[in-house]
């Protein structure tokens, strides 16, 4: 299995407040759901960071993303341990396929992949 990439997570009700204050930073704008917006750098777009009120499908906002190349071998790896499945594997209408489970620290990770 293969890391594509690492997103933080950021928790806000100051979305728009952030966005722009990532933008001093260097960060764009490049997808806003309305609950979920993600910013990344322009000369590296895989440099970002997600700031979320919410998670549309799921009970919590996960602490950060993991986008892998084959999302159900690693959902089979991570049930196989015994790690916490906090929101099971299925398709979202936004084009990913993903699961959250929560790390020995008890943070929660989304890991997900396209579709």
């Amino acid at each position: 299995m293969t890391v594509r990439r690492v997103v933080p997570n950021l928790r806000t009700k100051a979305v728009e407040e952030n966005r722009d204050f990532y933008g001093l930073l260097g960060f764009e704008e490049v997808m806003n759901l309305g609950w979920i917006t993600t910013v990344a750098s322009p000369s590296g777009p895989q440099e970002q960071v997600s700031l979320m009120t919410h998670d549309l499908t799921a009970p919590v906002v996960p602490d950060l993303s993991v986008e892998v190349d084959d999302v159900d071998a690693v959902y089979a790896v991570v049930r196989e341990s015994g790690a916490e499945i906090v929101h099971p594997l299925q398709d979202e209408e936004w084009g990913v396929r993903r699961f959250f489970v929560r790390d020995p620290d008890g943070r929660v990770v989304n890991v997900l992949s396209h579709r």
